[in-house]
């Protein structure tokens, strides 16, 4: 009885603190970011792409703090933020997320950035098709055309602060495939001095 009321004392205690600090990973080895929480997918109104991209599903997309498992209701729809771990470089939105619905759609992905100080990088992204990106709340990033994915086909030069720093990326997808990708670079090298965590502090 004693030893039971111990167990159940010492999961009282040490359960919260367990949960109050958020697991990280680190990017691959070339930076990019492999972890992600991504909601998807959000049927998009006709077929353009390019005159969807600046529509905000979310009535706040740029500063969502999501968290694994919230739910959301976009366009009469509920859709959960689902925790993704990446198998190449880029989300593949369509394999993942797109059974359902994989074409005239958009998704959403944010990583929260733990940075050991502050420091000026590059955001390189790239998109299939279109695609935008905030951090902190700031736009930072946009491409309303169709294309396929490369590395770092767009960069933006951003600052991190030192502490949690909120890297949201939106992709919609026309037809056929539905990638994103992201990376941040210093000087044409992958910054390693980060940690992605996906609940926000």
């Amino acid at each position: 009885m004693k030893a039971s009321l111990i167990v159940g004392l010492l999961s009282a205690i040490l359960l919260p603190a367990h949960f109050a600090a958020p697991q990280t990973s680190n990017p691959d080895a070339e930076g990019f970011i492999r972890n992600w929480l991504v909601l998807a997918p959000i049927a998009i109104n006709g077929e353009s792409g390019a005159s969807e991209i600046d529509t905000d599903f979310l009535k706040g997309e740029a500063t969502i703090k999501p968290k694994a498992d919230d739910k959301v209701m976009v366009g009469g729809k509920e859709l959960t933020w689902k925790a993704h771990q990446t198998s190449d470089y880029f989300i593949d939105f369509l394999q993942a997320f797109g059974k359902e619905r994989g074409e005239y759609v958009a998704a959403y992905a944010v990583a929260y950035v733990i940075a050991d100080d502050e420091m000026k990088v590059t955001l390189a992204v790239s998109s299939n098709d279109q695609g935008k990106a905030w951090v902190n709340g700031k736009q930072v990033f946009k491409f309303a055309e169709t294309r396929t994915l490369e590395k770092d086909t767009d960069r933006a030069e951003v600052t991190l602060t030192k502490g949690q720093n909120v890297l949201v990326l939106k992709v919609i997808n026309e037809v056929n495939n539905w990638q994103g990708c992201a990376r941040f670079t210093k000087d044409g090298v992958a910054v390693k001095n980060i940690k992605i965590a996906l609940a926000p502090q």
